[in-house]
């Protein structure tokens, strides 16, 4: 069931101040069948605030009372806010999907990842999930996860998705100047961006159509979704002269960047939905494998050279080639024969770093600079993980009163 209108939160909560909670929707006992404490609305309010969402849900049947403000806006905020910004990473997990012949999407708890012996990595059921279409993850905002599910014979599926709250639309379909079956003289290669506009309060997807026929390029379309307007736009500045490199962009601060296969970076200004191409240092283009990443709120490039190391830089200061500034620098296990590091996914709170390593997790330690495989059941080799923050967040727009059944 669709409502109203989406529970926008900003794409960085560390950046935001919780409000108070006094400001969030009263309780009351007197709808609830059950005997409830005499304690005040306030001290409640911050005890649900502190619990996973799990239990939320369960709560919100308590009362209407309690369902109201579960589900308002103003708690679904705080509650992102303070999951979010948690040192213990106890409403954090790991999403990744497997490149093995089952197409399944898994995830695992980051804390566990990061601070046990063995974790252990569940499967998700996912939406649009059919054993002949293959998912990948796009990326993971304020947890929501937009997946998109890709057939051999026909333009792919996407979809907003929080696996918290058990809830997903599936996107108004792309109107592109191609069949929705592929015609024997064209095929579409297709790249796309998830974020969060935060000037305009609305959720956007990016997608970027390279269209063939006979084998030939013939045209770039571009589209843009808003969550807020549950529709598609075309933009007709793209600046991609080359096909993009990268499965999906990477956001940060509001844009989102790509490689070409030239390795030229493109971002998207989500504001004004302008496209611009990012300076970079000559030494990217010598690399032997080029990626983009985000590391700690910063656009990122990986060199991988000759795989033997990995050259891990940072952009400072947005279209300042200067600011650019090599951080790290990773050698490779000798035993890495084959294998290359991707983007680091996570730089814990005692500085150490999560990071892939061919089709396994791996902990980087800077200060003494090694490498600890982790152990991880239920496991398969991957191709891209993504942080995810559970949370209340809905993944499509309200269109009257909230009722249980949102929440159901």
């Amino acid at each position: 069931m669709e409502s109203q209108r989406d529970e926008a939160v900003p794409r960085h909560p560390k950046q935001s101040k919780p409000q108070n909670p006094a400001h969030v929707p009263s309780i009351s006992s007197k709808d609830s069948i059950f005997s409830m404490p005499n304690l005040p609305a306030e001290l409640i309010t911050e005890i649900l605030l502190k619990l996973p969402v799990n239990s939320l849900l369960r709560f919100s049947c308590v009362s209407k009372s309690w369902l109201a403000l579960i589900s308002s806006p103003e708690f679904v905020k705080i509650h992102l806010l303070l999951s979010a910004s948690n040192k213990d990473y106890t409403h954090h997990g790991v999403m990744f999907e497997a490149s093995n012949d089952n197409y399944d999407v898994k995830y695992c708890s980051l804390s566990s990842l990061l601070y046990n012996s063995v974790t252990e990595a569940f499967d998700l059921d996912y939406p649009g999930k059919n054993p002949d279409h293959f998912p990948r993850i796009v990326g993971s905002i304020n947890g929501l996860i937009c997946l998109v599910i890709n057939s051999f014979d026909g333009l792919p599926d996407l979809f907003l998705w929080n696996p918290s709250v058990r809830k997903y639309k599936k996107l108004r379909n792309y109107r592109l100047s191609v069949s929705r079956r592929y015609h024997e003289d064209e095929c579409v290669d297709f790249n796309f961006g998830f974020a969060y506009d935060e000037f305009q309060d609305d959720y956007k997807v990016v997608g970027i159509f390279s269209i063939y026929r006979y084998i030939h390029l013939c045209r770039i379309e571009v589209r843009i979704y808003s969550l807020k307007s549950n529709s598609w736009r075309s933009i007709d500045d793209f600046k991609g002269r080359l096909l993009l490199d990268d499965h999906s962009g990477k956001l940060v601060n509001g844009k989102l960047y790509w490689l070409d296969k030239g390795w030229n970076i493109l971002s998207i200004d989500l504001a004004c939905e302008k496209w611009a191409e990012v300076e970079q240092p000559c030494s990217f283009k010598k690399c032997g494998f080029l990626s983009l990443g985000v590391f700690r709120s910063d656009l990122s490039a990986f060199c991988n050279e000759a795989w033997t190391q990995v050259d891990i830089w940072v952009m400072k200061e947005y279209g300042v080639k200067e600011s650019w500034a090599k951080i790290f620098t990773i050698k490779s296990p000798v035993d890495s024969t084959g294998n290359r590091f991707d983007p680091p996914i996570l730089m814990s709170n005692e500085g150490e770093i999560l990071i892939q390593f061919g089709s396994r997790f791996t902990k980087y330690n800077s200060k003494d600079e090694s490498i600890k495989y982790l152990d991880v059941t239920n496991f398969a080799p991957f191709l891209e993980a993504h942080i995810y923050v559970k949370s209340l967040v809905c993944p499509f727009i309200r269109k009257g009163p909230r009722t249980q059944q949102q929440w159901s």
